[in-house]
């Protein structure tokens, strides 16, 4: 059940059996209450808090476009739109309304569109984590998996628009290295960041989501309309709390910045200047009670001023990123991983950093595979490929060689036994894997 209409309970089946309502000589088409969310929430001036109010005073959206229909239905709607007895809109928002209860169908055809599913927060699909933020959309409208947005573990990352290219690098690191443990990465699509965030998820293989601002049909930016199909193609979503054909503009971004990391278990920014945007999303990932990290970088980077102010201003609320496993143990986003602090990085966040080919080497070196030949056989990799990993593998203490052997070393060679630490790197590959072996 999704509401209750002036005859009692409306839902989706049940608005379709009950026949328009017919008042003041005009007849409601058979909406479902979905559909009526979505046609109030596309009118200017709405916001969440008015139509909350209507929720409460006329029970459900098909309520509220019913009075939209009655005599004197201005003052009804304004009255019945008070909180705390103030006002949350005015007569043009009430006159809105009538309007689009009186012709609703052409509205409803523009926001409609094929692809675009419409969730409100009273389906079992809303994000449990949007609605645990005050004030989350009533309505919002995705184009993808709606589970993308319900994984078990999300991080939002975000940053400037102009990063330098080590901020690109980093971002795509770090949105790389998330993705490989499985978790959702969160991010805003715009250039810069937030797109290399997206785009080394979805060369993983993992799931992003992406948050508009603006509707679907002017997505925007338009550069990135191939990410955006790529997102949706790989099992994530593209989601906007905005009709389909809203424009963007500076008040649209700030709305979607809480959207972002409301999304999001935490927040990482990579690259901020003192006023960016993304400490607009760090700032609401606060309020919302979620983490937040922060990468450091020069001090006379334009482009590190913000992340460095916010580090030195909030030292026990923002967290300083130190390194990509450091950070993929402070989120937990290993399985098994338990909450509280921990003393060093575990051999599993170190190994998934390292990439599918370093494991599937240092698999073979613990299963006893010593020389390049062994290695190349057993990992079906070419020797250029495998040498690239055992170098990585001994700059990390991983790996030893001697006399033309390779051998593990350090936490690949320790105290847990052959056993223990061969189930941490099969811990550290992804289900989506084939195996240690893959490349």
């Amino acid at each position: 059940m999704l509401g209750v209409g002036a005859s009692g309970p409306v839902g989706d089946g049940e608005a379709a059996a009950s026949g328009p309502t017919v008042v003041r000589g005009l007849a409601l088409p058979t909406l479902t209450e979905r559909q009526a969310w979505a046609l109030l929430v596309s009118i200017p001036g709405l916001g969440p808090v008015g139509f909350g109010a209507l929720l409460r005073s006329l029970g459900s959206g098909r309520a509220i476009l019913e009075t939209a229909l009655q005599r004197g239905a201005v003052g009804r709607l304004v009255a019945a739109g008070l909180n705390d007895e103030r006002e949350t809109f005015g007569r043009p928002v009430a006159e809105a309304i009538v309007a689009i209860a009186e012709r609703p169908l052409p509205v409803l055809r523009a926001i409609e569109l094929p692809g675009i599913e419409i969730l409100t927060t009273e389906d079992a699909g809303y994000p449990r984590r949007l609605l645990e933020i005050e004030m989350p959309p009533h309505v919002i409208f995705v184009n993808g998996d709606v589970a993308a947005m319900s994984a078990t573990h999300a991080i939002a990352i975000v940053g400037t628009r102009r990063p330098t290219e080590a901020g690109r690098r980093v971002a795509a690191q770090i949105g790389g290295a998330i993705a490989k443990t499985g978790a959702t990465v969160v991010s805003g699509l715009a250039v810069g960041i937030d797109g290399s965030s997206h785009a080394a998820a979805a060369a993983e293989g993992g799931r992003t989501v992406a948050v508009l601002g603006s509707g679907h049909g002017r997505l925007y930016p338009k550069a990135h309309a191939d990410l955006a199909r790529k997102i949706v193609a790989g099992g994530g979503a593209i989601v906007s709390e905005l009709v389909p054909d809203t424009h963007p503009s500076p008040s649209t971004f700030p709305r979607r910045n809480r959207l972002i990391s409301g999304l999001a278990d935490a927040t990482i920014v990579v690259e901020a200047g003192e006023r960016s945007g993304a400490l607009i999303t760090a700032d609401w990932a606060m309020q919302q009670g979620r983490g937040c990290f922060m990468v450091p970088g020069p001090i006379d980077a334009p482009t590190s001023a913000g992340c460095l102010s916010w580090l030195r201003q909030y030292p026990g609320e923002v967290r300083i990123v130190a390194g990509i496993p450091e950070l993929i143990e402070d989120l937990r986003l290993l399985e098994g991983a338990a909450p509280g602090p921990r003393k060093g990085m575990s051999l599993e966040a170190e190994l998934i950093e390292l990439g599918a080919t370093a494991r599937a080497v240092g698999m073979e070196l613990v299963r006893g595979f010593g020389t390049l030949d062994e290695l190349v056989v057993a990992t079906d990799q070419p020797a250029a490929t495998v040498l690239g990993a055992l170098t990585m593998l001994e700059l990390r203490g991983l790996a030893v060689s001697a006399y033309g052997r390779y051998r593990p070393a350090g936490r690949l060679a320790s105290s847990g036994g052959r056993t223990a630490t061969r189930k941490a790197i099969l811990r550290s590959v992804r289900p989506s894997e084939p195996g240690p072996s893959a490349a």
